[in-house]
């Protein structure tokens, strides 16, 4: 394996294996952290029945929504607790981009 050199500057530029695997991991953290921006209103909305309140059919509705986004997420909240997990992230992240161009 050789590392390529950059013309103009002359510094190393990472195999295009590497820079493939880290784009897919960037690519899967902006989606990862997009869910959980999206599910910004979940532990008020839940928190409402303990309080004493009742929850409308909308805030049902959002309240569906909120437990699909975040079961979209588990693979990656349980693959994230198993040991060494993170230096198994950007294989995972691979592997998850191969699942889905197979559809």
């Amino acid at each position: 394996m050789s590392v390529e050199e950059n013309t103009v500057s002359g510094e190393p530029v990472a195999p295009g294996w590497w820079r493939q695997i880290l784009a897919s991991q960037r690519r899967e953290v902006r989606r990862v952290i997009a869910e959980v921006l999206a599910m910004r209103g979940l532990m008020p909305l839940l928190m409402k029945t303990r309080n004493g309140g009742y929850w409308s059919e909308a805030e049902r509705s959002e309240l569906l929504s909120h437990l699909r986004r975040l079961s979209h997420l588990s693979p990656y909240l349980l693959f994230l607790l198993l040991p060494g997990s993170a230096l198994l992230l950007p294989l995972y992240a691979w592997w998850l981009d191969r699942r889905r161009l197979r559809r």
